[in-house]
């Protein structure tokens, strides 16, 4: 663009910078790709003649390490490319939330609100049951390994925890308010402190 050629030759005729003509001769002949390109990604040709004068600011700053480089073409590109970034990234297009947006509650599924009282009921268990309950429900020990280390048979372990679900189950429900739907899984609850012991 002529704007460029009579600000460079300005600097140029006050400084006799060999740097600036570098970027000048470079400038002169990669701009109208350089143009090209940056309209073809922003759609804009307004917009990318900003970039363009960006780009050539940031070429004329280089100065002298400008007339070094191996491919100044590639050094343009990829400072226009840069550019580019940092201008999407500055202004992107932001959509006004209205002001009576409801607010999205999210949903604790029951089994997860159960936490704290299932805690509280592993507490009052006998210990032999909740011992069981832990390392195979909740640590996912196989009920074989917890017979072998609590010198039990396979049948005995699996008749405790049997027995140690079902009062675990009835413990629930009567301290927690659980519910559970058809398929036996755990639908609903009360908060803890609406039961009563």
């Amino acid at each position: 663009m002529k704007i460029y050629d009579e600000l460079v030759m300005n600097s140029i005729s006050r400084s006799n910078d060999i740097s600036f003509r570098c970027v000048l001769n470079s400038w002169r002949e990669h701009e109208a790709e350089l143009r090209g390109y940056l309209i073809h990604r922003v759609g804009d040709p307004n917009l990318a003649d900003d970039l363009v004068q960006d780009v050539f600011l940031k070429a004329m700053r280089y100065g002298q390490g400008f007339c070094v480089l191996d491919n100044p073409r590639a050094w343009l590109f990829q400072v226009a490319r840069n550019t580019l970034v940092d201008k999407l990234r500055l202004h992107k297009n932001a959509v006004p939330l209205p002001d009576d947006l409801i607010e999205e509650i999210h949903e604790i599924a029951p089994v997860d609100a159960l936490t704290e009282c299932l805690l509280h009921i592993l507490a009052e268990l006998p210990v032999e049951d909740s011992d069981i309950l832990m390392q195979c429900d909740l640590n996912g020990v196989r009920q074989q390994v917890y017979a072998n280390t609590h010198g039990l048979t396979l049948s005995a372990a699996k008749s405790r925890l049997l027995r140690a679900r079902q009062r675990m189950r009835y413990d629930l429900i009567r301290k927690c308010g659980v519910q559970f739907d058809d398929a036996g899984n755990v639908c609903c609850h009360e908060a803890s402190s609406n039961r009563s012991d």
